[in-house]
């Protein structure tokens, strides 16, 4: 491996789901699973295809009950490209099966990820029955210029035979959504009305479309090969093959390029899918000038994301970078599409939208805002179904979903299976409201980074002022307390789902959820100070607005209730009452205790008893507001929180935390990163090593966890650097963590217009320099100093 590389070396079953997510290549657009061509989906191999906001809602029997999903569709396979040598001596006879890693003698295997140009090399070596042996070199791309193509590239070495080789290219339809074990109980055929045909003997094409959303799809595909003398070609009704024969020779190559194209009925400006997909592959170039074009968009995008850490973790963090970026290039700015939890390498979640963008969106605000804005974009058109929710829940403003899908109505699933135990349960993580905040916490930062006051100004502050009418509303006073409460709630903790024994689900004044509400009832009443008479005036129209609301606002943004208990912040009222659970006695007995909940339901107990928590909850209080900006909020609604009350919370939490997501020990490391600097390592490092380890065990083949990737990359970005963008100025107070960027490290950045501001830190020197192209200064804000930085000049400043 170099720095720009990921390789595996030797073929094991068992690690290739976790290779295949990890090797997936895409453009933002669309992304293929790594999974080797010869390769039909099974227990082994998963070799899906996603289009990003691509899906189709089918109804399954579950436990005696109907459960309706929508699902991120598998779409049709492009991949399939298999082989076999055919005897010299019969050459008119096909005398043994495909070449395949799982019945073929494999000599060697090696496969390569070039993350600095979107490239998967393959090397595998076969030997069939007969004793001859093959070697196939493969090179693969998702192109990044021109979000419509994939090609595969094709070598075939005999090294110690002469004879030939037959070769059979296919598009396939036949595909389901099988790739998540637990939901093979739900009906995963999302594809109908599948047609195919060629329109030349080198051309042919597929196209079908989905069950009940009812959108088109067409792949186009292009086989070239010099060596051959026909194509020939099979048009089933969902899948279409193409048959080459190559002459081998010993040390001689024979390349087959297959070039594809892919349209939907969602891309803009095409007439039909098959037409567009069509046109599109004719015209395509060759596979090397394809390659030369892929790999200058991609230097392109290293460009604007350059990202200096040294060692292990800078390549880690490449990878993680890699895969941010294939999940949301700037081709998704094109789209109305949100970022899917576990981005397009796979079926978990059903590639449904959560509040990981909350982790994604703050390293893109500083690089891609286009790509930014799209994503805050496709929760405004989604308003108007937030709105609707939360009539029909009785409240007023915007309620966003827990989970989001095509059209943003809640697609939380009712049920969910423990695998422990064999039982589907009831599923509340939809009362996980705290989402809303989020949503309202990436619009505003979203201003502060790139000073885009036109989005603030228009569809940001309509979702802003909903969201905080929302919480408004949801709460009420209690007289007994003085202060207001949120009731019947989930927070980022999702053991907690309801109070031991109780009836309904939920659970009152969760921390997270009630500061955070807070803090967006401040931003909301901040906005409409900031905002220019007549806009208010017409805002405050479209919505019913009326001064009476911000009275209201500004009464609960000030008089929430944080619970509290043993001088620690409460994670909610009452938790501090539960039981403690015996957490050496579960570490011996099961060893990996991360899904502690599908433990204690199996054992007939239930997580809802003790102080024990998923992930990180109170401590997520950390990750969003800097120490000092944390300390005021509370202060705002009557809680004194020092840096002796904050320690003690972290500590009280870390005690009890099972991490059973990817994302509590990032928030952990980063938290601890100023709070107990000697503690953070273990748990950057489990964040970094999160999916390439599989920490979560085997979650990773179900596709990667973006929201972790994304943050480790802002815990280098802003969690190090203390980067905070406020006031028209960038505020810097570094903390280096010497395990994570050794001596020194750097990173460029967009601000407010700025384009590659580049950050230094070495030995207690920050340097930071404004290319000589930009306009205007950068006013930098450390602790107890404020410089004004020119463009083209460099500062150097002691921390």
């Amino acid at each position: 491996m170099t720095e720009w590389t990921w390789t595996y070396q030797g073929y094991v079953p068992a690690d290739e789901r976790l290779r295949e997510s990890l090797c997936t290549l895409g453009n933002g657009r669309f992304a293929t699973r790594g999974a080797a061509p010869e390769c039909a989906a099974d227990a082994v191999h998963y070799p899906g295809t996603y289009v990003a906001g691509f899906y189709n809602r089918l109804t399954s029997k579950v436990a005696g009950r109907r459960v309706e999903n929508e699902d991120m569709v598998n779409v049709p396979n492009w991949l399939p490209l298999r082989f076999r040598c055919i005897d010299p001596a019969d050459p008119t006879s096909l005398d043994g099966p495909w070449l395949h890693p799982d019945t073929s003698r494999v000599l060697d295997h090696r496969i390569t990820l070039h993350i600095d140009s979107g490239l998967l090399e393959r090397h595998t070596t076969y030997e069939d029955g007969g004793g001859r042996r093959l070697l196939v070199r493969q090179l693969r791309l998702v192109h990044m210029a021109d979000p419509h193509v994939a090609a595969l590239r094709t070598e075939l070495t005999a090294e110690n035979f002469t004879g030939e080789a037959e070769v059979e290219a296919a598009l396939d339809a036949t595909v389901r959504n099988a790739g998540v074990e637990r939901y093979r109980d739900l009906d995963g055929r999302h594809l109908v009305r599948a047609h195919t045909g060629h329109i030349a003997p080198d051309t042919v094409w597929l196209r079908c479309r989905t069950r009940n959303s009812d959108l088109r799809i067409a792949l186009a595909s292009r086989l070239e090969c010099a060596q051959a003398d026909t194509i020939h070609n099979r048009c089933d009704a969902a899948r279409v093959t193409q048959m080459l024969r190559v002459p081998l020779e010993p040390g001689r190559t024979v390349t087959v390029d297959k070039t594809v194209a892919l349209h939907t009925s969602r891309d803009p400006a095409i007439c039909d899918p098959r037409g567009s997909a069509v046109d599109r592959v004719r015209q395509a170039p060759g596979f090397d000038a394809l390659l030369e074009s892929h790999r200058t968009a991609w230097d392109r995008l290293w460009r604007r994301a350059e990202l200096e850490v040294p060692g292990e973790a800078g390549r880690i963090l490449r990878l993680h970078l890699f895969h941010v970026l294939q999940t949301l290039s700037p081709h998704t700015a094109e789209l109305d599409v949100g970022a899917p939890a576990r981005g397009l390498h796979g079926e978990s979640y059903r590639g449904h939208i959560f509040w990981d963008e909350l982790f994604v969106l703050r390293y893109l605000d500083l690089h891609f805002p286009e790509t930014s804005r799209a994503l805050l974009e496709y929760r405004h058109r989604r308003l108007e179904r937030a709105c609707r929710a939360a009539r029909e829940a009785g409240r007023r403003g915007a309620m966003y979903p827990w989970q989001s899908g095509s059209d943003g109505r809640e697609e939380t699933q009712r049920l969910h299976l423990n695998p422990r135990s064999g039982r589907w349960l009831p599923d509340h993580s939809r009362l996980q409201h705290h989402v809303g905040s989020a949503v309202a916490y990436n619009i505003w930062r979203y201003w502060e980074s790139t000073g885009d006051t036109e989005f603030l100004h228009t569809k940001g502050a309509e979702m802003l002022l909903q969201i905080a009418r929302f919480w408004a509303g949801a709460a009420t006073y209690d007289e007994r307390l003085g202060r207001y409460r949120i009731r019947g709630v989930v927070g980022p903790d999702e053991y907690h789902d309801a109070y031991p024994d109780a009836r309904r689900p939920g659970i009152d004044d969760n921390a997270y959820t009630n500061v955070t509400a807070a803090w967006v009832l401040e931003r909301a009443l901040d906005l409409l100070e900031m905002l220019p008479e007549p806009r208010c005036r017409e805002l405050c129209e479209l919505i019913g607005f009326d001064g009476g609301e911000a009275e209201l606002w500004r009464d609960v943004a000030h008089r929430l209730y944080v619970p509290s208990h043993d001088g620690v912040i409460s994670q909610f009222e009452g938790f501090g009452r539960l039981a403690e659970l015996d957490w050496p006695a579960y570490t011996r007995r099961y060893g990996d205790i991360r899904r502690l909940d599908r433990i204690l339901e199996a054992e007939g107990d239930s997580v809802n008893r003790y102080q024990a928590s998923k992930q990180a909850d109170v401590l997520m209080l950390g990750y969003l507001f800097p120490p000092a900006e944390l300390s005021a909020l509370l202060g705002r609604l009557g809680h004194v929180l020092d840096d002796d009350d904050w320690r003690r919370t972290v500590d009280h939490y870390m005690r009890r935390t099972s991490h059973g997501s990817t994302l509590s020990g990032l928030v952990h490391g980063w938290v601890l990163a100023r709070a107990r600097r000697g503690d953070a390592w273990k748990f950057v490092e489990e964040a970094l090593r999160g999916d390439i380890a599989d920490v979560q065990g085997g979650t990773t083949g179900e596709g990667i966890h973006l929201g972790a990737m994304a943050g480790t990359l802002d815990l280098v970005q802003r969690g190090l650097t203390g980067l905070q963008t406020h006031d028209g100025a960038l505020w810097l107070d570094p903390a280096p963590l010497p395990e994570l960027t050794g001596p020194s490290y750097g990173l460029a950045l967009r601000f407010q217009g700025h384009w590659g501001v580049r950050l230094r830190i070495r030995r207690g020197q920050l340097r930071l320099t404004v290319p000589a192209s930009d306009r205007d200064p950068i006013t930098v804000r450390l602790p107890g100093r404020t410089e004004v930085v020119r463009p083209g000049q460099t500062l150097d400043l002691p921390f």
